[in-house]
C-alpha cells in the first residue's frame, strides 16, 4: 500500500504540517502509520478524507461538524441544511453591523468620536450608550474621558484605520487558532502585544493587569462581543480572552 509522507501530502494539497498536526489531535484525521521521530504518514483512505474535510470546510462547515460527517454521524444534507440557517442568521446580523459601521464612519468623518469599546457593536444602535456606561463603570470616567482624548488626537486617517487594525488583529488570531496553537504559545502572544499596545494606544495609556484582563472578560460576558468575535472565527471571544489572561499574567 502506497503512503505519503507530511511533507508529501502538504505539497499535493497545500494544507500546512501544523493543521495536519491539529487534525490528528482533534481526531479527524489521523495518519495511517507514525514511524521514527513521530513521521506521519497518510494512505489514500486518508487523502480522500482530508480532500472531504477541505471541500466541506469550503462550505463554512465547523470542523466539529465536519468531523461528524466524515464518520457517518450526522447526514451532509442535515448539516447542510443547518449551516444554511445560521448563514440566514448572519446575513441578518451584517446587515445590522453593515448599518452601524456606516453610522460609526459618519461619527468618524464628522469629528464625533466614539469610545473604542463601541466600535465592535454590530448589533444595536442603541447598545453605545450600554458599552459607554459599562466601560465607565469598569475603568471609570477618568479613563473613558481619556480614551476619548487620545482618538480625538489621532489624524483622521488613523481613526479611519482602527476598524481595520482591529480586524487584522482578530484575523491574525483566528489564524493561530486554526493552527491549533495554544492562547499563551509565543506566536499568539505575539499578536496579543499587538493588541494591547493598539488598546494602549486607544485608551491613551497602558492598560494594567487588571484592566486589561478586564476588558478580555467584557469580550466574552457580552453577547455582542462575543458574537462579533465569532463571526471571525467559532470560539474566537474565549480564545482572544485566554491569550489576554496569559499576556496580563505573564507580561503586566
Amino acid at each position: 500500500m502506497r503512503t505519503w509522507t507530511t511533507t508529501e501530502v502538504t505539497r499535493l494539497t497545500g494544507v500546512t504540517s501544523r493543521t495536519l498536526r491539529h487534525y490528528d489531535a482533534i481526531g479527524i484525521l489521523e495518519p495511517v502509520a507514525t514511524g521514527h521521530g513521530g513521521l506521519r504518514r497518510y494512505g489514500e483512505a486518508e487523502l480522500l478524507r482530508l480532500q472531504r474535510i477541505l471541500l466541506l470546510k469550503r462550505l463554512g462547515l465547523r470542523l466539529d461538524v465536519i468531523a461528524e460527517i466524515v464518520d457517518g454521524a450526522l447526514p451532509e444534507a442535515d448539516a447542510l441544511k443547518r449551516h444554511a440557517e445560521q448563514l440566514d442568521e448572519e446575513r441578518e446580523r451584517l446587515d445590522r453591523l453593515a448599518d452601524t459601521v456606516a453610522a460609526t464612519i459618519r461619527q468618524l468623518e464628522g469629528d464625533q468620536t466614539m469610545t473604542p469599546e463601541t466600535w465592535f457593536d454590530g448589533l444595536d444602535a442603541g447598545k453605545q450608550a450600554e458599552y459607554e456606561a459599562e466601560a465607565r463603570r469598569r475603568w471609570g470616567d477618568a479613563a473613558v474621558d481619556a480614551s476619548d482624548t487620545a482618538v480625538r488626537a489621532m489624524p483622521e486617517a488613523e481613526r479611519r484605520a482602527i476598524p481595520a487594525k482591529f480586524d487584522e488583529l482578530h484575523r491574525r488570531l483566528a489564524a493561530l487558532k486554526e493552527a491549533g496553537e495554544p492562547a499563551d504559545s509565543a506566536a499568539v502572544q505575539a499578536v496579543v502585544a499587538d493588541h494591547y499596545a493598539f488598546i494602549a494606544k486607544l485608551w491613551g495609556t497602558a492598560p494594567t493587569a487588571e484592566a486589561y484582563s478586564g476588558l478580555a472578560a467584557l469580550y466574552t460576558d457580552d453577547p455582542a462581543f462575543a458574537a462579533t468575535y465569532d463571526a471571525v472565527a467559532e470560539g474566537l471571544a474565549t480564545y482572544l480572552r485566554a491569550g489576554m489572561d496569559a499576556y496580563a499574567a505573564a507580561s503586566l
